[in-house]
C-alpha cells in the first residue's frame, strides 16, 4: 500500500531541493559580490565615492588602495570615528558589500553618511576596490 501524503508528493520532491538551492544562492552575498564588474565599478566609484575618497591618499574618507584585507578603522593618518577605531573587523568582499549597502548596520556610530542602494552597483564597486592592491 502506497502512502499519499500531501506533504511529500512527487512535485514536492522536485520543488523542495530546488527551493533549498535557491535559498543558499540568494543568501550568499559573497557569490554576488564576486559577480561584479570591475570596469563598471571604476565608473561607479567615480560617481559614488570620489567626492570623499581618493585611491592613494586620505581625504574626507580614508584612501581606498589596499582596502581588502585591511583592518577596519586602522589606517595611519586618518581620524576614524571611535566606533570604527574600536572595531576588530577586517575588510573583505562580503563585509564591504554590507558596508556600502548600509554602514550604520555594520558598525553603529560610524561617521560615513552615504550608502548605495543598487545591489549591482555595490557588486561592481566591490569588484573594482578589490583590484586596488
Amino acid at each position: 500500500m502506497q502512502s499519499s501524503s500531501p506533504c511529500f508528493n512527487g512535485r514536492t520532491r522536485f520543488l523542495f531541493p530546488l527551493a533549498v538551492i535557491i535559498f543558499f544562492l540568494s543568501s550568499s552575498r559573497s557569490i554576488w559580490a564576486q559577480a561584479g564588474d570591475a570596469e563598471r565599478g571604476r565608473k561607479a566609484w567615480r560617481a559614488e565615492c570620489r567626492g570623499c575618497h581618493t585611491i592613494e591618499q586620505n581625504y574626507l574618507g580614508p584612501k581606498h588602495r589596499g582596502l581588502i584585507g585591511r583592518r577596519v578603522g586602522k589606517i595611519k593618518g586618518f581620524n576614524f570615528s571611535p566606533a570604527l577605531t574600536k572595531s576588530s573587523l577586517v575588510w573583505d568582499a562580503d563585509l564591504l558589500e554590507k558596508w556600502i549597502a548600509d554602514p550604520e548596520q555594520v558598525v553603529k556610530g560610524q561617521w560615513m553618511g552615504y550608502r548605495v542602494d543598487s545591489a549591482r552597483t555595490r557588486a561592481d564597486l566591490v569588484a573594482y576596490l578589490a583590484t586596488l592592491k
